[in-house]
């Protein structure tokens, strides 16, 4: 994969896109060793999608960090792998990741969502800047209302400076979305992925045709999720149902405690790989929750692992 190639949407088809960590060792220095276990897990899994963003941390990233992380990830997963990592979330940072991707062979990057001082007007001129600068079009990341309009984000797409966008904001009830229905009016539905974990993704694949979706926990259960979305692919929702509702403890506590500290704790707390400490402004969950999180994750690995036996 070099950044003269099109970040390719058809193995949106065939996979989930995983959501790993970043696991880091007890010094709080990335551990190449770890990362390469969680890839080789996913990739084993059949796994064809990386996205290292929330999960990942790289909100915090420091920018001495940054070219370091991204030669792992060229380095380490299979040539057949799609890996994107992010940019931002703050117009500064986003201009300063551009100069370093500029030096590798990442297809896109996505943009992290910034909330609060920002126009959606501001954060459309403001991808149209970083691609500028990168020289690769931007995985666009919708998770706050107002965050950017559709009609804005419509005009990115005409212009060819998106390559694919993760639709995260989430509903009380998914079904019921006014923005996500006139997001897809304006663009193809294709080219959005549902990115919330496998929760909504029944929903969203089926009833507003998206092309794809992300996962959390198929960092830990990655044979489960890839059954799922092609399940869903074949149109068997039954299917596709009964799978989603093996995900649901972990999800639900990730919901209940925090999406990114429990997918962190979960990971190594499964066997998958050692997560290490997570960055602040971040911190490991609280010690009463810790039990409740590993019963959850050794649960969804051993369904993983009955479904590959």
């Amino acid at each position: 994969m070099t950044a003269t190639q099109p970040f390719s949407l058809d193995a949106f088809a065939r996979s989930p896109m995983a959501v790993p960590p970043l696991a880091r060792d007890a010094a709080g220095a990335i551990d190449e060793a770890a990362n390469a276990a969680i890839i080789k897990h996913l990739e084993a899994g059949g796994v064809e999608l990386l996205l290292y963003g929330g999960n990942a941390v790289f909100y915090h990233l420091p920018l001495g960090e940054y070219e370091p992380a991204l030669e792992m990830l060229e380095r380490v997963p299979a040539a057949t792998t799609q890996v994107v990592p992010s940019v931002g979330p703050t117009f500064g940072l986003m201009l300063e990741h551009a100069k370093v991707l500029r030096n590798h062979r990442f297809a896109t990057a996505m943009v992290l969502p910034h909330q609060g001082i920002t126009t959606s007007s501001g954060v459309a001129t403001g991808v149209r800047r970083f691609v500028e600068a990168a020289g690769i079009p931007a995985l666009l990341y919708i998770k706050h209302e107002g965050f950017i309009e559709p009609e804005d984000v419509a005009a990115l797409c005409a212009d060819g400076l998106i390559s694919a966008i993760k639709y995260a904001i989430v509903r009380q009830d998914p079904a019921e979305d006014a923005t996500l229905r006139r997001l897809v009016d304006l663009v193809d539905p294709a080219m959005v992925i549902s990115g919330i974990g496998e929760q909504p993704a029944i929903v969203h694949l089926r009833d507003f045709g998206l092309g794809g979706f992300t996962t959390g926990c198929g960092c830990v259960a990655p044979r489960l999720s890839v059954a799922l979305r092609q399940a869903a692919g074949r149109g068997a929702w039954e299917e596709a149902e009964r799978l989603r509702r093996i995900f649901e403890p972990l999800e639900d506590l990730r919901n209940a405690i925090s999406p990114i500290c429990v997918l962190h704790e979960a990971v190594a707390a499964a066997g998958v790989a050692c997560t290490g400490p997570l960055l602040p402004l971040l911190d490991r969950v609280a010690a009463e929750h810790q039990p409740a999180i590993a019963a959850a994750a050794r649960a969804l690995l051993q369904e993983d692992e009955t479904r590959h036996s």
